[in-house]
């Protein structure tokens, strides 16, 4: 991902939005076709309106599909992989049958830790089966900006393919591809899509999704693990 430095302020310092609704009525089982998006502002969509971020574009597409799954943006801006690990809990409340994990751009922005990066998505992971057995999860991968060093950005690419591999993930191999540095389909900052944009990611996204909610997409195994405690 291209970026600038005001750019990198820009998603760095956003201040993180309230919870959103996940919906009033409670939901038993992973069998209720629901799709969370656990997510920062490149979920959330930041600088648009909710109708325009991609996950309510895979919803546009699921409806024209005839297929019957809700998904819902669980972002919030200038949110870190702690703190996705953190609301987990919260997030997974209604037992959703899908979850996309799209958290690390902030640890990247702010050169955060990878290997604590890496240990907080494997505790995403290993939390949710647990809280939700028989949940299926797709991990999207994301790119750390090249201020920091070659050495850096390789090791934060690396860590969403590694925990991928370890923990048999659906992996969307780079979030923004088509997108990132592309200043026609990015808004001012440089680093949030604008609508044009939101389009190329939710198709990016859809890509690795579709054989999920249409079942050809075989369920993640489910090794128990210790759960590690929040950071």
């Amino acid at each position: 991902m291209i970026v600038g430095g005001a750019a990198l302020v820009a998603l760095a310092a956003a201040p993180a939005d309230p919870e959103p609704a996940l919906g009033q009525s409670p939901i038993p089982n992973p069998q209720s076709r629901l799709i969370v998006f656990l997510g920062t502002s490149l979920t959330a969509g930041l600088g648009l309106d909710a109708s325009q971020a991609f996950p309510a574009l895979i919803q546009r597409k699921l409806d024209a599909e005839h297929l019957r799954w809700r998904a819902v943006n669980a972002g919030v801006s200038g949110e870190t992989s702690a703190g996705a690990l953190r609301r987990l809990d919260w997030v997974l409340k209604d037992a959703p049958a899908i979850l996309v994990v799209e958290t690390g751009a902030n640890d990247g922005l702010r050169g955060l830790d990878v290997d604590t990066t890496r240990a907080n998505l494997e505790a995403i992971v290993r939390r949710a089966r647990a809280a939700v057995p028989g949940i299926r999860i797709v991990l999207a991968g994301m790119e750390a900006p090249p201020n920091l060093g070659a050495r850096y950005t390789a090791r934060f690419r690396a860590i969403f393919r590694e925990v991928a591999t370890r923990e048999h993930l659906a992996l969307i191999p780079f979030l923004l591809t088509g997108v990132g540095g592309v200043d026609s389909l990015n808004q001012g900052d440089g680093i949030h899509p604008n609508v044009a944009g939101e389009r190329i990611v939710a198709a990016n996204v859809w890509r690795v999704l579709e054989p999920l909610v249409r079942g050809s997409g075989a369920a993640t195994p489910y090794t128990p693990h210790p759960t590690p405690a929040s950071p």
